[in-house]
């Protein structure tokens, strides 16, 4: 746990108001009635694929509404940044707090099944947020199209995609400096079980090279990124 402890300090960056397109969806609830908020990101009321976000830091995302505004948490988070390449016609967002917690990603898929019931879901995590994909990988493994891990925990050399039932995905820098996230443990993972994989290269690093604004976070790519990430969704079907 220490490494997913030391990353809880980087990326919290202050609450920033919401930009056009988002909307806090509170009708996600557990079975006692306690809401589990999420931010939709959709262009149509018919998207193809939803993507489930999951931050790194913390991923305490927590989205509300303070006085008449939607504000959360890691706006600066790649994948947060990135919403804007990947919402279009065909693809949508929900961004909510990381989770290990099967019942709330339950609570949250079931949200997105009665909105969209004809949509694909795939789960997306970056950095930290891969510890909490890579412990959902079993349970969601037929529940939902795929998950997909960015920037992921060192953790992820033992990831053997071939015991899951969906699609698995992962993305790696390879000039991701953070020694916690770094490149070679995700490229052994490929190595090793043939897991589906994308090499990012590019782009610009600043500050400390675990922040979003590093190669951790595919800065000056997000564009790119996104786009190898869609065109693998694509081709599942």
């Amino acid at each position: 746990m220490k490494m997913v402890l030391a990353l809880l300090l980087v990326a919290a960056l202050p609450l920033q108001p919401c930009h056009a397109g988002e909307e806090l969806i509170t009708s996600a609830r557990y079975p006692s009635g306690e809401q589990v908020p999420y931010i939709l990101d959709s262009e149509g009321s018919l998207p193809r694929y939803v993507i489930i976000l999951f931050p790194g830091g913390a991923g305490t995302v927590d989205p509300r509404m303070e006085n008449g505004k939607l504000v959360y948490a890691f706006r600066h988070n790649f994948l947060l940044r990135a919403r804007k390449f990947i919402v279009d016609a065909q693809f949508a967002t929900v961004t909510t707090n990381s989770t290990q917690s099967e019942r709330r990603i339950q609570a949250v898929l079931d949200d997105i099944k009665l909105r969209f019931p004809g949509a694909k879901v795939y789960l997306m995590g970056t950095s930290s947020g891969t510890y909490s994909t890579m412990e959902l990988a079993g349970y969601l493994s037929d529940k939902i199209a795929g998950v997909i891990h960015t920037s992921s925990l060192n953790r992820i050399y033992g990831f053997d995609a071939r015991k899951y039932k969906n699609r698995q995905l992962i993305v790696h820098h390879v000039r991701d400096a953070c020694q916690l996230t770094l490149f070679g443990p995700a490229k052994a993972t490929h190595d090793r079980y043939g897991n589906d994989f994308i090499a990012m290269e590019g782009g610009v690093s600043v500050g400390d090279p675990c922040e979003p604004f590093s190669y951790h976070g595919y800065n000056g790519i997000e564009r790119e990124t996104v786009a190898a990430i869609k065109k693998w969704i694509l081709q599942g079907d």
